[in-house]
């Protein structure tokens, strides 16, 4: 049988592995030897579902959206992940890793972030477990996110800027690693999404499983069936859809949609379609599909949503390209903004604009009126006011 799972090496077909400088290698083998046993262990499972529950406020609503499924004639379901505990799907992750880092004995804590929402779920497990938090961040993710910087620093966590290169959020990965290769014995590195070296994009993925895992009870009281016939999400690295995606990979008769962004648009030298612009390359230590020049040096991505504007996508989202499994679509900016608008205005509800991408697919494609459609709606639109109060001139 086909299976779009990670395999034993660490791979999704041809995409993963672990390509990282020999500082790393303890580190990272360290965690790739103990991070299932870990999350195997019974009193680790009771803790983080515990806090899941009574923290993070889970599950998450599985919320029918009426009005928005009878201007598309179809039946949308939003995944509610925008009403967690600071607003995204991120601090699924960050409880599962800090629990981790706890049991393999680390107390310094070190993150990335773009959008900031990693860095303020990060910085809120650390406050919660009383542990150091340093989270690095482009110079112009902080000057587009005041908010998310203001809630880390009161969350007690030290904000490092990055001043090389883009000064987003691969230039904030490249010091966190920097700052691990440094700090080796006392330090566990929170990866955000399904990127970097194995096993991060399959420990990301099981934490955030937690999402698909809650769809298919959750759309059996609504519906009566587990499996939806479409999953949506937006993918920047790549989180939210593979908790979304991860109990249907396997499962052809659940369609994936992922949905990128095309920033100006996809021809325009300012886009983040890491699927039609990429090709294999190697980034933060793993291998996936890369936006690069001809000689490989890694282009600058750009998005108008700062959580989408990676140059690459994790390697699972790669291979689930690559082998047909998930349809790839890529979105504007322009159509973004519209569709976050559009939600707001049908549903109430404002999305982060990493989501709005995600929504933005409606006007582009046809659905059947009896398809169940589950949409990933990964954040709230707090963090992005100021971008929608530009954008609209509100």
């Amino acid at each position: 049988m086909n299976t779009f799972n990670i395999n034993k090496k660490g791979y999704y077909g041809e995409f993963g592995g672990a390509y990282i400088p020999e500082m790393l290698y303890p580190n990272v083998e360290e965690l790739r030897q103990n991070y299932l046993k870990i999350m195997a262990d019974s009193s680790f499972q009771k803790e983080f579902n515990q806090l899941l529950k009574d923290y993070v406020g889970r599950p998450s609503p599985l919320y029918y959206a009426k009005r928005l499924s009878k201007k598309y004639n179809t039946k949308i379901y939003l995944k509610r992940e925008d009403l967690n505990h600071t607003g995204a799907h991120k601090i699924n992750n960050t409880i599962g890793q800090i629990l981790m880092a706890k049991r393999l004995g680390k107390n310094r804590i070190i993150a990335e972030t773009g959008a900031g929402q990693h860095g303020v779920a990060t910085a809120t497990v650390c406050a919660l477990m009383g542990m150091e938090c340093i989270v690095y961040m482009g110079e112009i993710d902080i000057a587009r996110q005041a908010p998310n910087v203001a809630r880390m620093k009161m969350l007690g966590a030290t904000v490092i800027p990055a001043l090389s290169g883009s000064k987003t959020l691969k230039d904030a990965t490249n010091e966190a690693i920097r700052d691990w290769i440094n700090n080796p014995v006392d330090t566990h590195y929170i990866i955000g999404s399904v990127v970097g070296p194995h096993p991060y994009p399959d420990m990301v993925a099981r934490f955030q499983s937690v999402i698909s895992e809650e769809i298919q009870w959750q759309l059996k009281e609504h519906e009566g069936k587990t499996k939806p016939d479409y999953v949506i999400a937006c993918v920047g690295g790549g989180s939210n859809a593979a908790g979304a995606y991860y109990h249907f990979l396997d499962d052809e008769n659940v369609k994936l949609i992922a949905v990128e962004a095309a920033g100006k648009g996809i021809d325009s030298g300012e886009s983040a379609a890491t699927s039609v612009l990429g090709k294999v390359g190697i980034i933060h230590g793993s291998k996936t599909l890369l936006m690069q020049t001809k000689d490989g040096q890694i282009t600058e991505p750009y998005s108008i949503s700062a959580g989408l504007d990676y140059p690459g996508v994790g390697p699972m989202h790669a291979h689930l390209y690559k082998s047909g499994r998930a349809e790839f679509m890529s979105i504007t900016d322009d159509e973004a903004m519209k569709a976050g608008l559009e939600l707001c205005q049908l549903e109430g509800i404002i999305p982060a604009i990493e989501s709005a991408h995600a929504l933005a697919i409606f006007e582009q494609k046809t659905f059947q009126p009896n398809d169940i459609i589950v949409l990933n709606l990964s954040g709230r639109g707090d963090k992005d006011l100021d971008t929608y109060i530009n954008h609209f001139k509100l």
